[in-house]
């Protein structure tokens, strides 16, 4: 089951690296354009950050507060790191800040993805009740599809902050390199990594709205056009939503 595993995360890296390529059509950078695209990928992480990441933790823990625990961790973690980041930085830009900060949410998130699927592999291997190889074959396949707006989220900003093309696409595409790793782990650790998913799960969706809410609608609303940026974020968050609840 483990190749199974590895081929399935090197599917969902695959289309990270997809979604992340379409930075390679953009002939130049149009400030409306790269806003409208901030605000996309703003509803992008907000709709992954319930749908794909607290909606099954929640499911997971039930009445559990863990939850409500790790998203608050994961929210003080990155505005911990925003702080220490200022003090010793003083004489870098806000819109490196603001990539630094975009790449890390998107890869924290990809985490416990791929600690999912691994899971959802390893829980064949023990013979647990509900798991079975089209389930695991089937949410392999959703978190895939799902990750193409993902990588189109991290590279289109970093386009917006002055990197190049190839640069942006490296970066996006590096983002979801840590989904076969983390797979690899929960699969190995599927009867351990079970009882913690639900935190880790919530800690990057907690991540992942303090990096939306900080930075990402605040740039994109700095665009004359507020309203139309405001639409493009409702269309991130409508895609991704249609995403999870399509493929879920």
């Amino acid at each position: 089951m483990i190749y199974y595993t590895i081929l399935a995360t090197l599917f969902t890296w695959g289309v990270t690296a997809l979604g992340a390529s379409l930075v390679m059509f953009f002939k130049s950078v149009n400030k409306t354009l790269m806003d409208a695209m901030l605000g996309f990928a703003a509803g992008i992480m907000i709709s992954a950050s319930f749908f794909s990441l607290l909606s099954p933790a929640l499911s997971m823990a039930g009445k559990n507060p863990i939850v409500t625990i790790g998203f608050i961790f994961g929210g003080l973690f990155l505005f911990i790191g925003d702080k220490i980041y200022e003090h010793y930085s003083d004489n870098t830009s806000d819109s490196l800040k603001r990539v630094i900060m975009l790449i890390f949410s998107i890869t924290l998130h990809n985490i416990p993805e791929g600690m999912a699927i691994g899971v959802a592999f390893g829980s064949i291997k023990y013979g647990i009740d509900g798991a079975t190889l089209a389930s695991s074959i089937a949410l392999a396949l959703g978190i895939g599809i799902q990750n193409f707006p993902e990588g189109t989220a991290v590279s289109v900003p970093l386009l917006r902050e002055g990197f190049s093309k190839k640069k942006a696409f490296l970066i996006g595409n590096l983002s979801g390199i840590v989904e076969p790793f983390s797979a690899i782990i929960g699969y190995l650790l599927v009867l351990k990594i079970r009882v913690i998913l639900p935190f880790i799960l919530a800690f990057a969706a907690g991540a992942m709205i303090y990096v939306v809410v900080e930075e990402l609608i605040p740039t994109s609303q700095t665009n004359e056009r507020k309203d139309l940026m405001a639409l493009f974020t409702i269309l991130g968050f409508s895609l991704m939503m249609i995403l999870d609840v399509t493929l879920s």
